[in-house]
Parts: C-alpha cells; sequence; structure tokens
C-alpha cells in the first residue's frame, strides 16, 4: 500500500477522525483530488431536501456546473424562497421547484407526475431528505415517519423514475445515507420502532440501513448501461439539521465538524465522475473510496438473502413499485 492507502486504513479505524474533516482534509492532499468540475449543461437533476443543509449545497453546486437542478422540499414558499437566492448567487437561471412529503406516498406520486411532465429526461437522483425525529409519528397509512420519508418515499421515487434514468444511459441515483447505519442491522420485521422503546437515532439508523443495503438491491436489478447506483456517508457536517438534531453533539464537536461544501464532495464527485461511478454500481463511498457496509459481526450477520428478499417485497407491497423484479 502506499501512504495515502496506509493513511486512509489508520483514519477508518479511528471512526472520529475519518468522519471529520481531519478525514476530508487528509485525503484530499494524499489522494490529490481536483474540485468535482464537469459540464452539465443540459442535464437534468432532482435533488430532495434541497431547502437545507447539504442538500441545498448540492443543489448549489450542481447549478453551478451548469445543470437544470430541480429543488425538492415539503414547504413550496421555503422551496421557492431557495430557488430565488441560488439563483442570485450562482447566476443561472435553470432552477426549478417539485414539492412533496416524502413520508406521503400520495404526495410522492404527484411529485412524481409533475416533474415528469415538466422533465421527459433526467440524468441524476439525489436522494437526500431526512431528518432524525425525537418525537415518533405516523403517516396517513400508519407507516413510522422516518421509514415512510426515507425509506419507502425514496424507493416509490426511484421506481418511479427509473424510465425517465434510463434514457440518459447512465442515469444516476446517489444516495445520502449516515454512519448511524452501522450499527443496525437488516431487519425488516424491526424496521419500523413501536412507540414503547422509540429512540430517535436508533430509528435513524435503522432506516439508513435500509437505504445502504436498497441501494446495492437496485444495482442487482438494474443494468449498469442504464442507471447506476450510489450511497455515501458524508462525514459529519455542520448542518441545520445537527444543530436541531444532536445539538450536544455539535457543541463538542463543532471546531471538527466539516463544512456543507466538504459534505457534498464525495454525491458531487458521483454525480460527475466519468470514472469509478459510472464503472461501477451499488458501491457505499465515503470520500471518494468504496467502503464496506458493515463494520460490526453483528449486522453483517443479520444480511442475508431471505432478510434482503423480505426488505425488498415490502417496499414493493407497500408502495405499488413492482416493475423490476
Amino acid at each position: 500500500m502506499n501512504l495515502a492507502d496506509v493513511a486512509d486504513q489508520l483514519l477508518e479505524v479511528s471512526v472520529v477522525p475519518s468522519f471529520t474533516r481531519v478525514g476530508f482534509d487528509v485525503r484530499s492532499r494524499l489522494d490529490r483530488w481536483e474540485a468535482p468540475q464537469g459540464d452539465l449543461a443540459g442535464h437534468t437533476i432532482v435533488v430532495t431536501g434541497a431547502t437545507s443543509g447539504l442538500g441545498r449545497q448540492a443543489a448549489q453546486e450542481l447549478a453551478m456546473l451548469g445543470a437544470h437542478v430541480v429543488l425538492c422540499g415539503r414547504d413550496r414558499a421555503k422551496a421557492e424562497r431557495v430557488r430565488t437566492e441560488l439563483s442570485a448567487y450562482t447566476g443561472s437561471t435553470e432552477l426549478s421547484v417539485a414539492c412533496a412529503d416524502m413520508g406521503r406516498l400520495d404526495q410522492v406520486r404527484q411529485m412524481v407526475d409533475d416533474i415528469v411532465t415538466a422533465h421527459p429526461k433526467l440524468d441524476g437522483l439525489v436522494h437526500n431528505a431526512g431528518a432524525l425525529a425525537a418525537q415518533r409519528s405516523e403517516n396517513a397509512a400508519g407507516i413510522e415517519m422516518t421509514v415512510a420519508s426515507q425509506v419507502l418515499g425514496p424507493f416509490l421515487l426511484t421506481g418511479s423514475l427509473l424510465p425517465t434514468l434510463s434514457d440518459a444511459r447512465p442515469g444516476r441515483v446517489v444516495t445520502v445515507s449516515s454512519g448511524g447505519m452501522y450499527t443496525a442491522r437488516v431487519d425488516v420485521e424491526h424496521l419500523e420502532m413501536e412507540p414503547t422503546d422509540y429512540r430517535g437515532s436508533e430509528q435513524y439508523a435503522r432506516a439508513k440501513r435500509a437505504q445502504v443495503t436498497l441501494n446495492e438491491m437496485w444495482a442487482e436489478r438494474v443494468p449498469r448501461a442504464s442507471v447506476v447506483f450510489h450511497a455515501l456517508h458524508p462525514g459529519w457536517a455542520d448542518t441545520p439539521g445537527i444543530e436541531s438534531a444532536l445539538p450536544r453533539f455539535r457543541r463538542v464537536l463543532r471546531p471538527l465538524l466539516r463544512t456543507p461544501a466538504q459534505g457534498v464532495d464525495t454525491l458531487l464527485w458521483l454525480m460527475v465522475d466519468d470514472g469509478d461511478p459510472v464503472h461501477t454500481s451499488g458501491m457505499f463511498w465515503h470520500d471518494r473510496r468504496r467502503r464496506a457496509i458493515h463494520r460490526l459481526p453483528s449486522t453483517r450477520r443479520s444480511d442475508t438473502p431471505e432478510r434482503r428478499r423480505a426488505l425488498w417485497d415490502w417496499c414493493v407491497a407497500q408502495t405499488g413499485v413492482g416493475a423490476v423484479a
């Protein structure tokens, strides 16, 4: 191994430095990263959770590269305000808005119709929407809201947009996950926490584990020439979501937290680079390197073909997306 590989492995086993700006600074220098760049003029990319934090940063960077960015959020007034602000900042007029609460599947279906009507061809989809909720809630169908918004909503959106993404050959689907998923098992029977034992951080981790598992399963089912799928851990970035959900964590680690721009670096690289991001599919990434999706023996043992199939079948049953076998 060269020096960059040795440093990367040392950071990986240390965990905290790996996920903070320390890991970003060391890896970017030793691997000699260039800023993600490319001419995205004529490309249309959908970004969920685009009104704040990493989603807004990603939308801004993609717009600066020339892409038409569809800003997806729950609140139309806020989304329109962000569109105005990003247009003024980037100088781009290639920004539009599509709205849905990702946990309410009827709204996601309507948003799909709106997007496809306005954009018959899509080049990319970024699944970024998500939050860690301290209090348990359910959608109209009785599904716990974290699971509904971060597992079922993205599954429905992906499956519904596959035909338009396939025209890009390949379209790119990138899912922003979290290091919290390393503690969670693959287990659809216990994916939704009950009111009596609900803990927001644990529920969030279970949803993120499901996201990463489904990322691999989409890649198994969709030819790489049509659409590529990638998931990533952005590291610990200083965003409004961290401030509201984990205020103590933020106070302690704030000097070491990544900037939003550092947090979306791998996301942008996956969306614009024509090397590994289009020649592979189903990978999990952190700081532009492929990573294992398990760190603990207990989660690895839970990841069986039977449990994976059960998760996929449950998502199909809940969303009605069944075009991919």
